[in-house]
């Protein structure tokens, strides 16, 4: 056998073996969606939705844990996006490319893979106790917005790299400041990508539920929250609640409370994906 015939093997048997362990794991989320699909689409109504927790599993709904998350959601974002775009936007047109900018760098990427329940150990400590916000939803919303941070910065990052040099040298050379650049042309064309890597790290966030227990989220709250000092539920920690419920009508409403969350995550990502698509046909380059 010669190495050019060795080679189309090669590439022929990698290519069967990662079109064979793609179309597992298809298979195995297939059956996975199909399960909770049968199990809790029955359960999901109108009802379900605007009913308060209760003991009795054909009565209780995921209405203060719903417009929990929202909140989570809402402050999360509100704090986030911001300072995480504002960050990288100094780190990648701004900072020094010196070793203490490295370190930087290097140390922002390894927060994007710190477990999520460090955070909420930090969240608890911080913003819980020593701040005095205690079990409220902004102690919630600040300590999700530790956990995405480092994803919105590097994802930022990225989308600023990928507008083309000539862009920027062009600006210069009509005379427009680096400010002036930056805000009417980098960011405009880097938008679509920016959204993207936003909505994806809100979609992590979304469902998470060992910070946020550890952060003081409640398993059980008789009433929608108000404000941002308000106690609070979300809908991973209604669903896990369930799950470990023995009642079999309480694994149906845990189902219900999954399909509801994927298709809020789903949401989620089809806005992010529209907006990219929509962002990159107004600005090709």
């Amino acid at each position: 056998m010669n190495f050019r015939t060795y080679k189309r093997i090669s590439d022929r048997s990698f290519n069967i073996f990662g079109f064979l362990i793609t179309i597992s794991g298809l298979l195995i989320l297939g059956i996975f969606l199909f399960q909770i699909a049968q199990k809790g689409l029955g359960r999901v109504s109108w009802q379900f939705l605007t009913s308060l927790p209760s003991r009795f599993p054909e009565k209780a709904g995921i209405f203060t844990a719903l417009m929990g998350t929202v909140w989570i959601m809402f402050l999360t974002a509100l704090i986030a996006i911001p300072v995480g775009i504002m960050a990288a936007i100094y780190l990648e047109e701004y900072a020094k490319q010196n070793r203490w900018g490295r370190i930087l760098e290097i140390n922002i990427s390894n927060l994007a893979g710190v477990p999520s329940i460090i955070y909420g150990i930090l969240g608890l400590e911080v913003f819980s106790r020593t701040m005095g916000l205690g079990n409220s939803l902004l102690t919630g919303s600040l300590t999700l917005s530790l956990l995405i941070l480092p994803i919105i910065i590097v994802s930022t990052r990225e989308a600023l790299r990928a507008v083309p040099v000539s862009l920027r040298e062009g600006s210069y050379a009509l005379g427009a400041t680096k400010w002036q650049t930056i805000y009417r042309l980098i960011l405009p064309s880097a938008l679509g990508n920016i959204l993207t890597g936003v909505i994806l790290a809100l979609s992590r966030a979304v469902g998470e539920a060992a910070p946020l227990i550890v952060a003081g989220a409640l398993v059980y709250v008789p009433f929608a929250p108000s404000s941002p000092m308000d106690n609070y539920s979300v809908l991973p920690i209604q669903i896990f609640n369930w799950v470990s419920r023995p009642q079999l009508a309480f694994e149906t409403n845990a189902a219900a409370g999954i399909i509801i969350l994927l298709i809020f995550t789903f949401l989620m990502n089809g806005i992010a994906i529209f907006y990219r698509n929509r962002m990159q046909k107004k600005f090709k380059w």
